[in-house]
């Protein structure tokens, strides 16, 4: 019998040895089972080839197509990824919906003798819980948002608060995007639904009992958004704010986007995004900083000028909460660990409150 997941939960204790993905690239690109690997039973190209045969000709010859062209590909992975697989190898195959491409594959691995089982409704089923528990429960454990304008090193607080033992969610780091017109990282960001995959196994994973940390965000980082029962918690819960001097935030920030400062035609391109917002005469002397090297500079009057007042806007229209204010003279590495203390402990008394 297929296996049926009924929480999002219930991935974590699955008793397979592999999650394997057997859509197309395209597919599992889009979203998958956090830890599965994509072993496609059709490539992207197949897929549309066999789809058209099946609506414009035949379902008969479709599934004969189909079904030549997933015995080919299965060969591939035995010979290729799963050549090392031992007798007592486990695992969970599943395709779009349960159906042709998992039971096919499945049954293929199966008759080399291993255990091979397939997910019940496929990745649809799957897809269900996580928005199930993304837009319609609340979030299962209390929410306490890490506050503070550009450059406090709010990110790495929550990451030093992680160490400590305390809960938190980086929500910057599942999106890949550091949350502002400056954010780009390397490699991109995930497709929303993949975004809300992890985010759904991150919050099924949370203990009840204690608070969890989370930075604050605007409803979108980048390109993809916070979706909305998390969303409605980070507005109603309490705000640990750090605050630190302008010139210590200045130097933290040419710190932390060095992987900007050291591409010129790219930082450039980012300054005269902000046009629109301001006048000419600003960009250019911002653009003067940037050729000169002045990043610290830089940082301070994008500050001044920009993110400061935007950020006091956004907290203006924010409904009132408890807050605490933590202060940090400095910015450097020991000085973000002994901050992350602080942070802690008043993260502490606002879930005590």
């Amino acid at each position: 019998m297929p296996l049926t997941l009924a929480s999002v939960a219930d991935l974590a204790g699955l008793p397979f040895d592999t999650l394997i993905d057997v859509r197309s690239p395209a597919e599992y690109a889009e979203d998958h089972l956090p830890g599965a690997i994509n072993l496609p039973a059709l490539s992207d190209d197949e897929r549309a080839r066999v789809g058209t045969i099946y609506k414009q000709r035949s379902p008969f010859e479709a599934r004969r197509i189909g079904a030549a062209l997933v015995a080919r590909n299965v060969a591939g992975h035995l010979d290729g990824p799963l050549a090392d697989k031992a007798g007592g190898w486990r695992p969970l195959v599943y395709c779009w919906r349960g159906g042709q491409r998992s039971g096919s594959v499945a049954i293929i691995l199966s008759q080399v003798g291993w255990r091979a089982e397939t997910l019940a409704g496929g990745y649809r089923s799957w897809r269900r819980l996580v928005v199930a528990l993304l837009q319609d429960r609340p979030v299962p454990a209390p929410v306490v948002v890490l506050d503070g304008n550009t450059g406090t090193a709010k990110t790495e607080v929550l990451a030093a608060l992680g160490r400590r033992g305390v809960q938190v969610i980086d929500l910057e780091g599942l999106a890949n995007h550091r949350g502002s017109l400056f954010g780009h990282r390397a490699g991109g960001q995930p497709a929303q639904k993949w975004f809300e995959s992890r985010l759904a196994v991150a919050l099924a994973a949370l203990d009840p009992g204690r608070p969890v940390v989370v930075e604050a965000e605007s409803s979108r980082i980048g390109s993809v958004e916070v979706p909305k029962s998390l969303w409605a918690a980070m507005r109603a819960a309490p705000r640990v704010r750090i605050a630190a001097p302008v010139a210590a935030r200045a130097d933290y920030l040419a710190r932390a986007y060095g992987d900007l400062t050291e591409d010129a035609a790219r930082l450039s391109a980012v300054i005269a995004r902000l046009a629109p917002l301001h006048a000419a005469e600003v960009i250019a002397g911002w653009q003067a900083l940037a050729r000169d090297g002045r990043f610290a500079e830089l940082a301070e009057d994008l500050m001044a000028r920009h993110y400061d007042p935007r950020y006091a806007r956004h907290r203006a229209r924010m409904d009132p909460v408890r807050e605490e204010v933590v202060m940090a003279e400095r910015l450097d590495a020991a000085a973000i660990e002994a901050l992350a203390g602080d942070v802690a402990a008043a993260v502490e008394r606002l879930a005590g409150a």
